[in-house]
């Protein structure tokens, strides 16, 4: 019975890809469609696009059109060809405003864009575009059933930027260049004031303050060991339990006494 029921699932296997091939070489768009359709519908959107692609000229205007584009668009979004799920989807949107499906593909289309975004510490003009297409959707459709995963997207994508920018800023910390530092931190810090990496920037202000008091010429010592008590309370008083307090605790002591030879 297996070997049967396996024969049987080769010789439909067989057929279908024979059919797919007369497809592709008939002149017929008609056949094409249809075709398309039921590959699309089983979910072999690799070779539906192919079709797809054929058609797509022709069918503008007519009836079917409108279902030819949406199953194009989703082909490539279902095969991760983001570039052209995110053209084929705005396409759609600017095409059939008034399409029953029009909402969900101009959410498909943004975040399209969000799945180009690259790891943080590459060039992040793809994620800024991602941003301004997911802005667009939740300004358009304030009540849609997406908006929740539209406004998660939009933030997951806005930490990924800003945390290229504290890296960034950190980096001058992990080469001591201390001064760099302590201004590229404070940068964003007011760019960012409501950023998850505040609580990290302040810290690593502190102790590029530190690093350069502690080691720094006599007459300016006083000056930067003020401004380095100052950072560590911007941090306390930011969270008074934070992860680095008997770290920065203890670099305080040492700060506290090398102001004492001041006081004398």
């Amino acid at each position: 019975m297996k070997k049967i029921i396996s024969l049987l699932f080769f010789a439909i296997l067989f057929n279908s890809c024979g059919e797919y091939q007369k497809a592709l070489k008939n002149d017929d768009v008609a056949v094409k469609f249809e075709m398309g359709t039921k590959l699309y519908e089983a979910g072999s959107y690799t070779k539906a696009i192919r079709l797809f692609e054929q058609i797509a000229p022709a069918y503008r205007g007519k009836p079917q059109a409108e279902k030819l584009f949406y199953m194009f668009a989703q082909s490539y979004y279902k095969t991760k060809q983001y570039y052209l799920a995110g053209y084929q989807f705005e396409s759609f949107v600017s095409g059939y405003p008034k399409s029953e499906k029009v909402q969900e593909a101009a959410y498909l289309g943004a975040k399209s864009y969000s799945m180009l975004s690259p790891v943080y510490s590459l060039d992040q003009s793809d994620t800024v575009k991602a941003i301004d297409k997911l802005q667009a959707f939740i300004d358009a459709y304030p009540n849609s059933e997406y908006l929740a995963d539209a406004n998660q997207a939009v933030k997951a994508l806005s930490e990924k930027i800003e945390k290229k920018v504290y890296e960034n800023a950190k980096g001058y910390n992990t080469i001591s260049d201390y001064k760099s530092a302590i201004v590229a931190l404070d940068n964003f810090i007011a760019d960012y004031p409501g950023t998850p990496f505040k609580e990290d920037a302040l810290f690593y202000k502190f102790d590029s303050a530190y690093q350069l008091a502690i080691n720094s010429v006599a007459e300016k010592m006083e000056e930067r060991l003020n401004v380095a008590v100052t950072a560590h309370s911007n941090l306390m008083k930011f969270n008074a339990d934070t992860k680095y307090k008997g770290q920065a605790n203890e670099m305080l002591a040492r700060v506290e006494k090398d102001l004492q030879k001041f006081t004398k």
